[in-house]
């Protein structure tokens, strides 16, 4: 059975987006981008809510021809844009960049996923890992918290219908203060 990990980068206060979608907050140092690109290269498939979807789409097919973009962003870019995703809507009808879009019942193709023996897989998109984690298929967390405050915006974590108790497995302080928090769900 393959693995699923949640992971995202969020506020100190708990958020991956501030009121609005707003996710300026967050500007990962080089060496976080390069952590983020050996946890893509760890896993081999990436799971997305429609609104994780839009935003990575927006930017990451052309990141590495931005006239800014640092090495770990080309490194980043190219290898989002060539892994294998799946990204979970009823609202969007095409999908690019090695990507499958599925409209049905979001934790029966992801159970179906699990039960696949392949590598791990990353889900992310506070709305699909809720489902996910609701129905207690999440096998690890990847916290990437970041030293400010936003008050407010779309939350990490979901209302749960029981407790969910973890293992604290690794923690790692990166440049401008983010910092790792890496747990594995206890079963």
């Amino acid at each position: 059975m393959r693995k699923l990990i949640y992971g995202m980068n969020l506020t100190l206060d708990g958020y991956i987006a501030a009121p609005g979608d707003d996710i300026s907050w967050g500007g990962p140092s080089d060496e976080l981008f390069q952590w983020w690109s050996d946890q893509m290269r760890a896993s081999e498939l990436s799971l997305y809510g429609r609104k994780l979807w839009e935003t990575m789409s927006s930017y990451w097919p052309t990141g590495d021809q931005q006239p800014n973009a640092t090495p770990a962003e080309i490194e980043f870019a190219r290898l989002w844009r060539d892994r294998p995703k799946v990204v979970f809507s009823s609202t969007i009808d095409k999908v690019d960049w090695n990507t499958r879009l599925v409209t049905g019942d979001a934790v029966a193709e992801i159970t179906r996923l699990k039960a696949e023996d392949a590598s791990p897989m990353e889900i992310g998109g506070a709305t699909l890992a809720g489902a996910a984690m609701r129905a207690s298929l999440i096998d690890e967390y990847m916290l990437v918290t970041a030293p400010v405050l936003v008050g407010g915006g779309t939350p990490f974590f979901t209302a749960l219908d029981s407790w969910v108790n973890l293992n604290l497995v690794e923690t790692r302080t990166f440049p401008g203060g983010a910092v790792l928090t890496r747990y594995e769900t206890k079963r």
